[in-house]
């Protein structure tokens, strides 16, 4: 039986009755219905139930789901999506200021490199609860983390209770790694390179949603792309297909996607956090597209930044782009005075942890982005720091080691500062199926971003 993910009713509607109390609607009576009919509870962790609903709870699932979407919130006017009524929430959005000079090369070669790092490390513990993940790489004498998670040495019972991601360990563990394999974390940054190339800065999400048609296989996208890419078939416009039954709205997907808008806009977070905007509201809203716009502008402001010490302004910049009274400005301001107060970050990974991780998916992006925050915060910008709380953290382990590695590697500023135990597996090839870029170098990738940011575009 084919049981595809992220897009059954019966599956989106207890995802949606979640985020309706998080986004300050009023979802109990709906829920009673649901309950009442039999409805089960989202699952936890997949991202199907194992078996299909019957037809009469299928339709009251995409009936209760059109439902939910006209309850009013409370929160709407604090956490808007259009981009001028963000703008007129932040009261310190940067201005306008591009750099007289582009970051160099070998910068964008790092910032490649440290994101699929980060990603590599975290693609084998994904969906794993955060105390497996430190009682793994503890059986192997790698916590706190330091190199990539092995199988040698682990507990055969440790592995039963809590087994590898299944996809990923075949290519990601230690003793398995050949070049980077493909992932969503790098697919984007690609499909974002051939954005710019075909479209410029001036790209729609109109465009974004032609690209996706043209260049991203539906069998890669997961949970808002995958509902994105569902109602665009369906004839469903942009920004419409972010709302239309996603209850994943404010989940890390657009998260994933901003780097190439701070790669290619260096020392202009303004524009990185409106290109990202852009990007993000094919998919997302509200917090899901603050996501996108703080990490956006905080890479802008790194690409021009002098040393990893920086990424504390680097993280200021990106609350600047986003409405202060937010969940998420909320959240990173939380992350970043624990990563002040604790010398600890298995502590700090406690209290963020004993804070969301009851009413939040694991794919979030509030708790999430906050982690990634406090990671760099803790780590003062190193990079294996910054990879190792990031993924040691847990939820969304493969994105949070690759936003946090790819900010950390630019803020190092060049490969060489990079520690070979972590660059020298990959081997300067990248696998995917965005394009013709399978087998690419990272080094290649760096060429291409340069290209693409102000002063080289506007070479003749």
């Amino acid at each position: 039986m084919l049981r595809l993910t992220w897009v059954q009713p019966e599956d989106l509607l207890g995802h949606e009755l979640r985020q309706a109390a998080l986004d300050g609607r009023e979802p109990s009576r709906i829920a009673e219905r649901w309950r009442a009919a039999g409805g089960p509870e989202a699952p936890l962790r997949a991202g199907a139930s194992p078996e299909p609903a019957s037809r009469y709870l299928r339709q009251l699932a995409e009936d209760l789901l059109d439902e939910l979407a006209d309850l009013p919130s409370g929160l709407q006017d604090d956490e808007p999506t259009d981009l001028e009524k963000i703008r007129s929430r932040c009261p310190d959005w940067p201005s306008r200021s591009a750099s007289s000079a582009a970051a160099r090369p070998a910068r964008y070669e790092a910032a490649w490199l440290g994101r699929a790092v980060g990603c590599l490390l975290g693609k084998p513990v994904e969906k794993l609860p955060f105390d497996a993940i430190r009682q793994l790489a503890g059986s192997t004498g790698n916590w706190p983390l330091n190199t990539y998670f092995t199988a040698k040495g682990v507990p055969p019972d440790l592995l039963a209770a809590h087994p590898w991601n299944r996809r990923s360990a075949t290519t990601s563990l230690a003793e398995n790694i050949d070049g980077m394999p493909e992932d969503d974390d790098l697919n984007y940054p690609l499909l974002n390179l051939l954005l710019l190339q075909r479209h410029g800065s001036a790209f729609t999400t109109a465009d974004v949603a032609r690209l996706w048609l043209d260049e991203l296989p539906p069998g890669r996208t997961f949970t808002a792309e995958r509902i994105a890419h569902r109602n665009l078939l369906l004839g469903i416009e942009p920004p419409h297909t972010a709302r239309h039954r996603n209850p994943f709205r404010e989940w890390i997907g657009a998260l994933i996607r901003a780097d190439v808008h701070g790669w290619t806009n260096p020392g202009d977070p303004a524009t990185a956090a409106e290109q990202a905007h852009r990007d993000a509201t094919l998919t997302h809203t509200a917090n899901g597209v603050y996501a996108a716009m703080f990490t956006a502008a905080v890479i802008a402001r790194a690409a021009t930044a002098t040393g990893p010490h920086d990424i504390h302004t680097c993280l200021r910049t990106g609350l600047t782009v986003i409405p202060p009274r937010s969940r998420l400005a909320r959240a990173i301001d939380h992350a970043l005075q624990l990563a002040d107060a604790h010398e600890d970050f298995d502590a700090l990974v406690d209290e963020l942890h004993a804070t969301y991780a009851d009413t939040h998916h694991w794919v979030h992006a509030i708790p999430n982005t906050a982690l990634i925050a406090a990671a760099l915060a803790h780590a003062n910008g190193d990079f294996t720091g910054a990879i190792r709380g990031a993924v040691s953290g847990g939820w969304d382990t493969d994105s949070n080691g690759a936003t946090a590695g790819g900010i950390a590697a630019l803020l190092a500023g060049d490969p060489a500062a990079l520690p070979d135990r972590w660059t020298t597996p990959l081997k300067n090839r990248l696998a995917t199926s965005v394009a013709d870029f399978n087998g690419t170098g990272f080094d290649a990738l760096a060429r291409l971003t340069h290209e693409l940011t102000p002063l080289e575009a506007s070479r003749p």
